[in-house]
């Protein structure tokens, strides 16, 4: 009997908030915008009116039913294959710091504590710059930014076709897997074999390290650019192509507006690291303060050394600080 009474309670409870839903529906639509004060019997919770009969009610109900049992939910388990697959790669890595030891020297790592002694005393050399010969420094600077700047250029301009090129969705995979391994093959040589290079071919300037860096970054923004197409959403392209636009006209219009906040945003990365790849392009006549900084390291003379690195560490701040702000209304 009285699991019975129990029940009615309940079931009337749930009638009653059925009812009184239909009627807070009418009553809010009638006084829509209108703050009114709830009715006898009733609850306001934010815009809602619920009837304190059916509170009870929800409340008995939950109080009859119990808390969920957290014991009996059953947490889903990975499969075997999936976990042999992670076991895989993790002991993959592990061989392969294991394989690489050796050959890297890595078991000399106890010398950077226990000859800490030596570089203290390397290092006190630089603790008193000399910027006597400021003018000459910031002047060999500005022409590393130079090289940094039409090395980054000339690799966008030709960089952005040939990253079209390279895009599997945009073009035929005979065509996207010749380019990609011309495109590797400017990437995996180094800036200053391209330096070397081009010095003997053009002699000893800067012209040599504009070339080097124009070279190594043209692999690289083909890479980076072909990234970011093949990322793209297709809808717009596809819209485009519904209107019977050619090629060109897909790319120019359905392509490019997408990727192209993605694009500024690595160029300008590029340059901040191109900058710092121009220092040491004057190592091999290829202009810049890297010849000045590499003929003061071999004259042993730190103080100027000290004063070189400074210049070349402000400038790459303040480009990186620009750059920033440049991005953040470019992305």
């Amino acid at each position: 009997m009285a699991r019975r009474r129990f029940t009615d309670h309940v079931a009337k409870g749930i009638v009653t908030l059925g009812g009184m839903l239909v009627f807070q529906g009418i009553l809010l639509g009638l006084t829509k915008g209108v703050s009114i004060v709830p009715p006898d019997g009733f609850l306001r919770i934010g815009q809602e009116f619920l009837p304190k009969s059916a509170t009870w009610a929800l409340g008995a109900l939950d109080m009859r039913l119990g808390p969920p049992d957290l014991a009996a939910i059953a947490v889903p388990a990975q499969p075997i294959s999936r976990r042999i697959r992670g076991w895989l790669i993790w002991l993959t890595l592990f061989a392969l710091l294991a394989w690489a030891w050796t050959p890297a020297e890595m078991f000399r790592v106890t010398a950077l504590f226990t000859d800490w002694r030596n570089m203290a005393e390397f290092g006190s050399a630089f603790l008193k710059p000399n910027f006597h010969d400021w003018d000459l420094y910031l002047n060999d600077m500005v022409v590393t930014v130079q090289i940094a700047i039409w090395g980054t250029v000339l690799a966008v301009v030709l960089g952005a076709p040939f990253s079209i090129l390279c895009a599997a969705n945009v073009c035929p995979q005979w065509v996207v897997q010749p380019v990609r391994r011309l495109m590797d093959a400017c990437r995996a040589i180094n800036e200053i074999v391209f330096a070397l290079m081009f010095v003997v071919a053009v002699g000893l300037g800067p012209f040599a390290g504009v070339m080097a860096l124009f070279v190594h970054n043209l692999g690289v923004f083909a890479k980076l650019f072909s990234e970011a197409v093949e990322a793209i959403d297709p809808r717009p392209v596809e819209g485009i192509r519904a209107t019977g636009a050619r090629r060109l006209q897909e790319v120019v219009f359905g392509v490019v507006p997408q990727v192209m906040p993605l694009w500024s945003s690595l160029t300008l990365y590029r340059l901040e690291t191109n900058v710092r790849s121009a220092t040491t392009l004057g190592i091999v006549g290829a202009g810049g303060i890297g010849q000045t900084l590499y003929e003061s390291i071999r004259s042993f003379q730190y103080a100027e050394t000290a004063a070189q690195v400074i210049i070349v560490v402000v400038t790459v701040v303040a480009i990186d600080m620009l750059s920033a702000r440049i991005r953040k209304h470019l992305v």
